[in-house]
């Protein structure tokens, strides 16, 4: 997998999370609900299910930039090779850490997705020391 395909992965993992916000939303509009029922401030109820997509889609939004910036930065320089290498892999710890966010938040789930986000420190620690050598 290339980087650009693994950051075109990312782009789509993080559209998934917030589309499934957006369809239960969207589906409790149909409900009934006023499209207005979640302006900033507003204490609406979420289920916990939703409201952990919010936090895992928001987690991804916090990291698509760098990991943007990085295979962006590869391409331009030349050194695509490098990310190339790796970039499947941050790809699957994105996934893994946002599907853990998914299934709950007792203790070892979040060690769990803790590991996947310090793997993916680690993948982007190693993808800029390759990018600066």
């Amino acid at each position: 997998m290339t980087g650009m395909t693994a950051l075109l992965g990312f782009a789509a993992w993080t559209l998934a999370l917030i589309a499934l916000v957006v369809g239960w939303r969207g589906l409790e509009i149909v409900r009934g609900k006023p499209a207005n029922s979640w302006g900033r401030g507003n204490a609406i109820e979420s289920p916990s299910l939703v409201k952990r997509a919010e936090h895992a889609h928001l987690n991804a939004l916090e990291n698509l930039p760098i990991f943007a910036v990085i295979v962006l930065v590869a391409q331009v320089i030349g050194k695509s090779a490098v990310v190339d290498a790796v970039a499947a892999w941050v790809l699957y710890a994105r996934i893994a850490q946002g599907v853990t966010h998914l299934i709950g938040v007792t203790h070892i789930l979040v060690l769990i997705r803790a590991t996947f986000y310090a793997i993916q420190f680690g993948l982007f620690a190693y993808l800029l020391w390759g990018l600066l050598a």
